[in-house]
């Protein structure tokens, strides 16, 4: 009897913990639908009590094969949108799929498939919301977290003679 006791008291305080970290989530269908040629991509990541200790940078762009020596960029214009309405932020990302280059010769360097992006971005981390992206439909969306171990430091003041 103790046996089945302590088995209930396990399973109870686990569904409790369980039920405790239970986020609800925004509904993506809130945002606008995609316009022709674009696809509407979410960034979500799991709610934790440290938020406001983490940053998420993402870029968009597309894996392409280049040559072995040269850095890439993709050409395009990453644009914050408010949802009206509602207050929430999403981005939209247009590009012609132009890619730019370092103009180094390498022509012994093999070809290799790397993710050319544009210019990343750097946003505040929700396990709450998701980051809404509209993209074009070859390309995709990659992303870190950083992650701080919370210390805050004092920038020294420059004195100046008078």
């Amino acid at each position: 009897m103790k046996k089945i006791l302590s088995i209930l008291m396990l399973f109870a305080i686990t569904t409790t913990g369980v039920m405790a970290q239970t986020v609800n989530r925004l509904d993506p269908s809130i945002f606008p639908s995609p316009e022709k040629g674009y696809k509407q991509v979410l960034i979500e990541v799991p709610f934790s009590k440290n938020d406001n200790d983490k940053k998420i940078e993402f870029s968009v762009g597309k894996v392409m094969e280049v040559d072995g020596c040269n850095n890439f960029g993709l050409v395009g214009t990453l644009k914050e949108k408010n949802l009206e309405g509602w207050g929430y932020t999403y981005y939209c990302f247009e590009s012609k799929g132009d890619v730019f280059s370092t103009m180094m010769g390498c022509p012994d360097a093999p070809k290799r498939n790397i993710f050319v992006s544009g210019k990343s971005e750097l946003v505040r981390y929700n396990g709450r919301l998701p980051i809404v992206v509209y993209i074009p439909e070859d390309m995709e969306v990659r992303f870190k977290v950083y992650k701080t171990d919370g210390e805050e430091y004092f920038a020294n003041e420059v004195k100046t003679k008078k």
